[in-house]
């Protein structure tokens, strides 16, 4: 009887108590499993919207992940990410005019010394020590008496006229100091070398009493005599001094753009390599090469000229990554991330150790190689016998490519790599030497389609990308982070506009990817 019940019960749609229970079980057990899958399917969902809008915004999707999980440039010319990010140096409206209510402390003297690059920072550098100071900044004085010995002074290089107006509204700059104020001194200018990478502070304790007493104080040896973190302010003015203010005279820039029309009429693209391979550079590196005895000799005699260098162990500065790479290791690495040898490169250089016969292997990878000697040879006259003026053809040149390389990590090799990312990032290329040098040794071990691969797996960080920006990494000068600034992004998913212009910190952000 109460079998029957139940199946009539059944067939009219309903349930006994029993059943209702058995049920109501399984009708919880989908909703559940729906509920979790719709969860799953939103989170996934935004886990893919965000790193869609994670790759546009950083550029990840710039990088191709290759077969076994390594990732390569997709454009190996330009970054892709590169038109996100713009150079911003614009003064802070609280930051006051000079003279703004407070009269000059006085006159700061200074001698920029070493290279070119090296008297470059130490401008840069002393701009912001006479904004630190209050003081009035006379023209710096260049080394004479460098190794280069270049006789060259600032207005020889530099238009002195666009340094002091561009600056005027941020540091006093003159020529000279007044007759007047030269006739009213009643002991010459007090002289004095601060150590390296002094903090604003001590310009503060120990200079400024000097120099309110005396009027005038003269800083010799200046290079990296300034911390290299300082406020976003003063931040900004070095890149102010750097970027806009430091302009080659009009005859160093005219030959300059010369070179660069001359690479552009055989190639719509080029690539300009930094190599610092010449005779003092090695033996101060205390690296070998390879050239047996005569290399040992040669190069053991130069570092003679300097006392103080330590005794260095080789093999050991080369498996640090300290070593420059060979004009030959240069152009494998190239090779290795996809340029091909109808290239066009541009060799940046002074004296090659060892000459033709050390370039020849790069000349065998790239054919169509160039230096300035040989796109200008008439007009470079009048510099010849001037190191840091053909520096600075050098300097436009590679700040014109549309790639650049560099085989070591020198004074102008960081300086370009800065100027080159606050100029929207063109590509940049170190090597990473330290993981390069064991493959280099162990090339003949492998096949190229290998060689090649590991090359792009150890270049992953080296490659100029925004991303390698970071506050606080290495000299300001080459990360100048503080000077560059996101643009507003176009998201076409919803045609909104980002709201994030002119946030400096480009990296280590809260961003959710």
């Amino acid at each position: 009887m109460a079998s029957a019940k139940r199946r009539w019960d059944l067939t009219m749609g309903r349930q006994s108590p029993v059943g209702r229970t058995s049920s109501s079980r399984w009708y919880f057990l989908i909703a559940v499993m729906l509920f979790f899958f719709g969860c799953l399917s939103i989170y996934t969902g935004k886990i893919v919207t965000d790193r869609h809008w994670c790759s546009r915004r950083l550029g990840k999707r710039a990088w191709l992940v290759s077969g076994r999980g390594w990732r390569v440039p997709e454009d190996i010319w330009r970054s892709r990410s590169s038109d996100l990010y713009y150079g911003c140096s614009g003064r802070d409206p609280r930051f006051p005019l000079v003279g703004n209510g407070s009269r000059s402390n006085g006159y700061l003297l200074i001698e920029a010394s070493g290279g070119l690059n090296q008297q470059r920072t130490g401008i840069i550098d002393a701009v912001v020590v006479a904004r630190i100071l209050n003081a009035t900044l006379v023209i710096p004085e260049l080394d004479h008496h460098s190794f280069w010995k270049d006789n060259s002074d600032f207005a020889d290089i530099f238009d002195v006229n666009w340094f002091t107006s561009s600056l005027s509204r941020d540091v006093t700059v003159v020529k000279k100091i007044p007759d007047k104020v030269m006739r009213s001194m009643e002991k010459p200018p007090y002289t004095m070398r601060v150590p390296r990478k002094s903090a604003p502070e001590y310009y503060l304790d120990e200079v400024l009493p000097i120099l309110r007493r005396r009027h005038v104080v003269q800083l010799t040896k200046f290079d990296f005599r300034l911390a290299n973190n300082l406020d976003e302010d003063l931040q900004k003015l070095r890149c102010q001094v750097n970027y806009h203010a430091l302009r080659f005279t009009r005859s160093i820039q005219e030959l300059g753009q010369k070179v660069v029309e001359k690479m552009r009429e055989m190639s719509p693209r080029f690539i300009a390599v930094h190599l610092r391979f010449e005779p003092d550079m090695l033996a101060f590196s205390g690296c070998y090469y390879g050239g047996g005895d005569k290399e040992r000799r040669e190069l053991g005699a130069i570092r003679d000229r300097w006392k103080t260098l330590p005794d260095i162990d080789a093999d050991g500065e080369r498996s640090r990554g300290k070593c420059p790479l060979t004009p030959h290791e240069v152009g494998l690495m190239l090779r290795g991330l996809g340029f091909g040898n109808d290239s066009y490169l541009y060799i940046a250089s002074g004296e090659i150790y060892g000459g033709n016969e050390t370039l020849q292997p790069l000349r065998d990878l790239f054919p169509n190689m160039y230096t300035k000697e040989m796109l200008a040879e008439i007009e470079l006259e009048p510099f010849r016998t001037h190191s840091s003026r053909l520096a600075a053809i050098d300097y436009i040149v590679c700040d014109e490519s549309d790639v650049f390389v560099t085989n070591n990590n020198g004074n102008m090799a960081r300086v370009l790599a800065g100027q080159r990312r606050y100029m929207g990032h063109k590509r940049t290329i170190r090597p990473n030497s330290k993981k390069l040098s064991s493959l280099f040794k162990a090339r003949n071990q492998m096949n190229w389609e290998t060689f090649s691969r590991k090359v792009k797996f150890h270049q992953r960080g080296f490659m100029g990308e925004p991303e390698e920006m970071r506050p606080g990494r290495g000299e300001f000068h080459e990360f100048p982070y503080a000077c560059i600034c996101r643009k507003p992004t176009n998201d076409s998913s919803t045609g909104a506009i980002l709201n994030i212009v002119d946030e400096p910190k480009i990296m280590g952000m809260k961003w959710g990817c």
